[in-house]
């Protein structure tokens, strides 16, 4: 049964941050106050953690089994059931996982909450505020009476705490005089975390045009323009772009681009398909990177390939990996620190980048060994 439980959870969990990640709203209720009533929970989550916790279990326990009468939320009640023991063991170290609030254990040991008495709409128990009591209690009368979906409860009111928690402002660390091999230490564990969401691709991104933040005053691209960075969504041919980091003449045309792969391996497809984007432009020089290990890859057809728009062409077309190549400028830059300060501020800023890839910055700036 526990097992189930946490099944529930993830489940749900999983398709709320892709509901949320896309701007999209909870789903439809049966109810016009239920999104309401779910808000006022979400927004008082921090002060009224008991009630989250307890909210959470109830309407999952109903996912689980829903021939139980989730009010009655203590095994001494008629036909009740142990929900202080589903919150202890699965609810509450669920909510601390996903840095939602959450109480030390349950959030059946708030006083209000814990009286045997059914939750039903004249519930004796001193909840404070009265909107956030109202709210709680309506909620769950409204999935006990199957006018709520219990499933679309849960939803809602996750993604109604998943854009909470990743609107807050985290204060992200900019560790300075690190060595070059620390930095790229530092950033392939950043980029290789394992995320509950998607924007990792996007990360290696941000550190490539945080390194031509640092660079473009060089004699290369003296007179040159480095364009912002385009969304992650974007397609390439949509948006006019013929990379994910475009350098641009003074006129708007293309001078060198550079595009980046997250884990996958170049492959001379992928060479001919980047040509595809530039050849009508006199770009000088295009880079394809990735964060893949390329020593399984057909060097010779990739080779071939690049020989070949060379020489129709013109353009210089450069194969690497992001690592090696950013390892390469850092060398360039008289203070590293330059690029640590300017690629926090873009995974401060850019909107593809949530917040447990921003947690994770932290995590890894601690555990750099």
């Amino acid at each position: 049964m526990k097992k189930k439980h946490a099944v529930i959870l993830e489940e749900v969990y999983a398709v709320a941050e892709k509901i949320a990640a896309s701007g999209k709203n909870a789903p439809a209720f049966s109810l016009p106050e239920t999104h309401d009533r779910l808000n006022i929970i979400a927004e008082r989550a921090e002060t009224n953690r008991g009630i989250l916790a307890v909210l959470t279990t109830l309407v999952v326990h109903k996912i689980y089994d829903p021939s139980q009468d989730i009010r009655y939320h203590q095994a001494q009640l008629p036909g009740g059931f142990a929900g202080r023991g589903i919150d202890s063991a699965y609810i509450t170290p669920f909510l601390k996982d996903k840095n939602f609030p959450a109480m030390a254990d349950t959030g059946w040991l708030t006083r209000s909450l814990e009286q045997p008495h059914a939750y039903t709409l004249d519930y004796p128990g001193k909840i404070k505020p009265e909107s956030t009591k109202s709210a709680f209690l309506q909620l769950i009368d409204s999935v006990q009476g199957n006018q709520e979906n219990p499933r679309n409860i849960l939803l809602g009111l996750f993604i109604a705490l998943i854009k909470r928690r990743d609107s807050e402002v985290v204060e992200l660390a900019k560790p300075h005089k690190l060595p070059i091999s620390a930095i790229i230490t530092l950033l392939e564990r950043h980029f290789t975390n394992r995320y509950p969401c998607s924007g990792a691709a996007r990360l290696p991104v941000l550190a490539m045009y945080a390194i031509y933040q640092c660079i473009i005053t060089g004699e290369r691209f003296k007179g040159k323009i480095l364009c912002e960075l385009e969304s992650h969504t974007s397609a390439d041919r949509r948006s006019g772009r013929i990379g994910d980091i475009d350098v641009n003449f003074k006129d708007g045309t293309p001078f060198e681009s550079v595009e980046v792969k997250h884990r996958i391996p170049i492959t001379k497809q992928l060479v001919s398909d980047a040509y595809e984007k530039f050849k009508q432009f006199k770009t000088e020089r295009y880079y394809l990177l990735t964060t893949a290990n390329m020593d399984s890859a057909d060097w010779p057809a990739i080779d071939e390939e690049i020989q070949k728009v060379g020489q129709i062409h013109g353009c210089q077309m450069i194969v690497n990996g992001v690592y090696s190549t950013l390892r390469y400028y850092l060398r360039l830059l008289p203070d590293p620190a330059d690029f640590i300060d300017k690629y926090v501020e873009l995974v401060k800023t850019d909107p593809a980048i949530k917040y447990p890839h921003k947690i994770a910055w932290n995590e890894c700036v601690v555990n750099l060994r």
